[in-house]
């Protein structure tokens, strides 16, 4: 059997942004998709990078509008036990990518929403550091709220977590991060603040007031 890797990055681009009117990973900031913007700065680091789309036509039109680098693969929502066909749930996108990392035999996945194109290195530097001898790793602020979306997962453990969630139909996000797993809390303030003042690395695009506080960060953002 081959040797487990320890780590590949995980990107949900299946949201639509009504918002906006397009693809969420395809919106532009200073020229460029938030996508591309997100790949240029994981691509600093030695691990596979997967995208989760909801389908193989959404696959498409991705690659006819924004010229990926070769390394970037694609997985699709896999609904082998999700027959909801018109419905497109996060954890869905959640499981299919953990079920192909599962098979290819990955120990982790550091789950990132597609919108969050400002992610500092130092951020992922030391969640993946964090990371070490823990299940999972995730955010989590003062007032205890966490980022479940910028998280450390294990493949295993997560894959058959999220297939039981699909399977009782309750699909809150909260309801993946098992209890029982050994967890670290990385502290918002304490330990992500000071590698990144602004918490541009947090901050995801919604609509057109979180594209506009991310363009006032990003010039001291991309200099720093």
């Amino acid at each position: 059997m081959e040797n487990p890797k320890y780590l590949a990055i995980l990107i949900l681009i299946g949201g639509k942004s009504t918002r906006f009117g397009t693809e969420k990973a395809a919106i532009e900031f200073f020229g460029k998709s938030l996508i591309l913007h997100q790949i240029e700065t994981l691509n600093k680091f030695d691990q596979d990078i997967f995208l989760v789309a909801h389908s193989e036509e959404q696959v498409f039109n991705y690659r006819k509008s924004i010229e990926f680098p070769k390394e970037i693969t694609f997985i699709v929502d896999d609904r082998e036990i999700f027959k909801h066909l018109k419905i497109f749930k996060p954890m869905l996108g959640i499981y299919s990518g953990l079920k192909e990392l599962f098979r290819l035999n990955f120990e982790k996945a550091f789950l990132l929403s597609c919108d969050m194109p400002l992610i500092k290195p130092e951020i992922i530097e030391l969640m993946i550091k964090e990371s070490e001898g823990y299940d999972c790793c995730i955010p989590r602020w003062n007032n205890g709220f966490l980022e479940p979306f910028f998280t450390i997962y294990p493949v295993e453990k997560g894959y058959y977590k999220a297939r039981e969630i699909l399977n009782s139909e309750n699909y809150g996000l909260y309801n993946f991060i098992d209890k029982n797993w050994k967890i670290n809390y990385v502290s918002v303030e304490k330990s992500i603040q000071p590698l990144d003042k602004n918490l541009v690395s947090l901050i995801n695009i919604n609509g057109p007031i979180d594209l506009a506080k991310l363009i006032k960060f990003y010039m001291q953002n991309s200099s720093s």
